[in-house]
């Protein structure tokens, strides 16, 4: 397994999501862990809201693995939050932040996070809140890299603007039936094509640029929650 570097670590280039880990049972759920671990996988990506209710796959993944400290050391755990589960909308205040990233790392049953990611953009952010939330995180040790999912290089450039440290990933949807982050450059200057390079920002170039790993979320998705692209016939085609 290739690896590359997540924060204070190197890790594999591969991550396995955690969504829909609430579920299984113990026995599947350490399967699961074991098989990825075989396969070089060390990057478990969670959310506060994945699960039927707040943290309720963090809470699987920690109460059926009840990892030691030598098989949390071997892992990097990265998990998101930001997203209001019941009201919509976003909330990326200090208080929010620093309130989700502890009920995480209990239900986790771990004491830090290896990467913590803003979930989607707020458009509305306050960028000091989120400074102030990320200085407290860091200073007690319960984070220990941050990033973004989902943002432009515009709202990225925001959040710079009041938080110290470094954004070094940015989870954006991105696979096979989803390519437009890298067609947008190819189509940049065909008039008439649906997709324009204005949308995201070329931000492709943008993270390449400024020290950001993108990090692909549903890589085999063909669209928006559409369903995975083994359904789609180009794709059963080649697969083998």
């Amino acid at each position: 397994m290739r690896s590359t570097r997540l924060g204070t670590r190197d890790a594999s280039m591969l991550g396995l999501g955690m969504m829909g880990l609430e579920p299984l049972d113990d026995s599947q759920v350490k399967e699961l862990f074991g098989t990825a671990r075989e396969l070089g996988v060390d990057v478990f990506d969670h959310a506060d809201i994945y699960g039927s209710e707040w943290h309720a796959c963090e809470r699987r993944f920690g109460d059926a693995l009840r990892l030691g400290a030598a098989e949390r050391d071997a892992i990097a755990i990265q998990s998101k939050c930001g997203i209001q589960r019941d009201v919509g909308g976003f909330d990326f205040s200090a208080e929010h932040i620093v309130r989700q990233v502890e009920r995480s790392l209990e239900a986790l049953r771990t004491d830090r996070l290896d990467l913590l990611l803003l979930h989607r953009p707020d458009a509305l952010v306050e960028p000091d809140e989120v400074a102030r939330a990320f200085d407290t995180l860091e200073a007690a040790g319960k984070v220990l890299a941050f990033g973004v999912s989902n943002h432009t290089p515009g709202q990225i450039k925001l959040l710079r603007s009041a938080v110290r440290q470094p954004l070094i990933a940015n989870q954006v949807q991105f696979g096979l039936g989803h390519a437009g982050l890298v067609t947008q450059g190819v189509t940049a200057n065909m008039e008439g094509l649906p997709q324009s390079e204005m949308r995201d920002g070329s931000l492709v170039k943008w993270a390449r640029l400024n020290g950001v790993r993108l990090q692909a979320w549903t890589p085999f998705s063909s669209g928006f929650f559409e369903g995975g692209e083994k359904k789609n016939p180009k794709f059963t085609k080649h697969q083998d």
